[in-house]
């Protein structure tokens, strides 16, 4: 094992790309690398990896371009959730790597109100473990990434705790990998908080630093954005949307049941809110069809004259939960050109953000700011968009990368140069604020009001 510096880093796997950031103790990025992928769907309804490329070779190239000349302490790697793949005894990938919302993890368990995806990974299990010839491991991304690493197929309890009903807290349930098939020795060992799990093998760059169990993405991020106090919301911006509001209340019995409520990491807070589908993956989706790039900037345009998308080009998660919602555009006219349509993109993000922020009200949420990260947190469209249609000012992170960056705090626990994941909050920091723009306001209000008399009659046309 080398010395142990004051560098670790963190790597995350995201729907189309890996990113890694190097970190030192003050929280500044030494180095950022992203190694991009492709996220495929072969049929209709297939969302998947190539497992060898994004969870395997990607992963040992973002730690190569951001570790090199480095004394790297640990690692950690943070992933989606769920995800699911079949591999050898050796390691090697006998099937893609199932992503949430697959419709090979289609099941009639997922309600509105829980608190994940409740079933799915149980049903990715149960299709791999008859579907995936020669497999001896069923492995989320985080381990299988962990085992490129280190040799071990190991995540974090946090992680394993997403599975549920599958993984009950303590153990994978016996009786429920019975019914598929699977030993448990099959799937991922678990361990508990910042415990190592072995070293970076090899002769490459980082070679000998601890690597963690890993995290979940959307974790990771939270712990990094600083938004603690009650009034402030998540708002992540990735290829999946994810809002989380503050609170210390939660109203359950009140309208907004199709939001998830889960413990904050903060002492008695709660997140209201959940993931949808409105993210990058419908933003890049809709240029690529108009053929221009999202880092364009946007023409000056009337306010008042702006299309509505529905944004659900594959379903909805929080708070519709239907998978078979399309997306739509309505109030389309001759005279529109496509920075319209552009702006009425990010507009349709907002509004989903706005929904989830009005029923996490009704609930006990107090909505004052949206602190934003991810990806899209580089968008000025995208960013102005928020503001306009929630009403809210948003405070936007430093580090776009937050799912690494809070990977890269974790790591630190794991090489002991830190006690408290919680201490993980003095990295955050801001780098600017915007504005809601009033000229635009009342009429993103209509809008909004519109988009949700669109999204209702799209939800009396569809089943679950």
């Amino acid at each position: 094992m080398s010395a142990q510096g004051d560098v670790t880093v963190g790597i995350d796997i995201g729907t189309t790309s890996v990113k890694a950031v190097a970190v030192n103790g003050a929280g500044d990025v030494l180095a950022r690398a992203r190694v991009p992928h492709l996220m495929l769907s072969p049929v209709a309804g297939a969302f998947e990896h190539d497992i060898a490329r994004a969870w395997q070779a990607n992963v040992r190239e973002a730690l190569a371009h951001v570790a090199t000349g480095l004394e790297v302490a640990a690692v950690n790697v943070s992933a989606m959730v769920p995800s699911l793949g079949a591999l050898t005894s050796e390691g090697k990938p006998c099937s893609s790597g199932l992503l949430y919302g697959d419709y090979r993890g289609i099941t009639e368990t997922n309600k509105p109100g829980d608190p994940g995806d409740a079933g799915e990974l149980l049903t990715f299990l149960s299709w791999l473990s008859k579907n995936a010839p020669g497999a001896e491991h069923f492995w989320p991304a985080q381990a299988v990434a962990n085992h490129a690493l280190c040799g071990t197929g190991a995540i974090e309890s946090i992680t394993a705790m997403s599975a549920f009903p599958l993984y009950n807290g303590r153990n994978w349930d016996t009786e429920k990998l019975h019914e598929v098939g699977v030993r448990p020795e099959s799937l991922a060992t678990v361990v508990r908080g910042a415990q190592p799990i072995g070293v970076v093998q090899g002769d490459g760059v980082a070679s000998g630093a601890l690597v963690g169990g890993g995290t979940i993405d959307a974790f990771g991020e939270q712990i990094v954005a600083g938004a603690d106090n009650n009034g402030d919301v998540l708002v992540i911006c990735g290829a999946t949307l994810i809002t989380w509001a503050v609170s210390e209340t939660d109203n359950a019995s009140h309208e907004g049941a199709g939001l998830w409520s889960i413990p904050h990491t903060a002492t008695g807070k709660l997140l209201l809110g959940g993931p949808s589908n409105a993210g990058g993956i419908f933003v890049d989706r809709v240029h690529r069809w108009l053929g221009v790039l999202p880092t364009e900037p946007l023409e000056d345009m009337a306010p008042d004259d702006i299309p509505i998308w529905l944004p659900y080009v594959r379903g909805e998660r929080t708070p519709l939960h239907r998978r078979n919602l399309r997306a739509e555009l309505r109030d389309l006219a001759i005279h529109h050109e496509t920075t319209h349509l552009r702006r009425a993109v990010y507009e349709a993000s907002g509004f989903v953000v706005r929904h989830h922020l009005d029923l996490a009200t009704r609930r006990g949420a107090e909505p004052k700011r949206l602190v934003v990260t991810g990806g899209g947190s580089r968008s000025q469209a995208w960013l102005q968009a928020l503001a306009d249609t929630t009403g809210l000012p948003v405070d936007v992170v430093n580090t776009p990368e937050g799912a690494a960056l809070g990977s890269a705090f974790i790591a630190r626990c794991v090489a002991g140069l830190e006690e408290n994941i919680l201490e993980a909050r003095r990295w955050a920091k801001v780098s600017r604020r915007v504005e809601p723009e009033p000229r635009w306001c009342d009429h993103t209000e209509n809008r909004y009001q519109r988009f949700l008399h669109l999204t209702n009659e799209a939800v009396k046309g569809s089943t679950i």
